[in-house]
């Protein structure tokens, strides 16, 4: 795991709850799967694209 994903403890030095722990992994599971979506929708576009370009040639 990255440390971009990894929620770090804050500066006050008391550690977080596990509330506030899930809460932010959540949300960053939650932007991780949109990029992959994003991702998957735009190759999914070329691919479509490639095979519209194939029929009509």
């Amino acid at each position: 795991m990255s440390e971009e994903t990894v929620p770090q403890q804050g500066g006050t030095g008391q550690p977080k709850g596990l509330l506030q722990q899930m809460e932010e992994l959540m949300a960053a599971l939650n932007a991780d799967l949109s990029a992959l979506g994003a991702d998957l929708q735009a190759a999914g576009d070329v691919e479509r694209g490639a095979v519209e370009e194939g029929r009509a040639g």
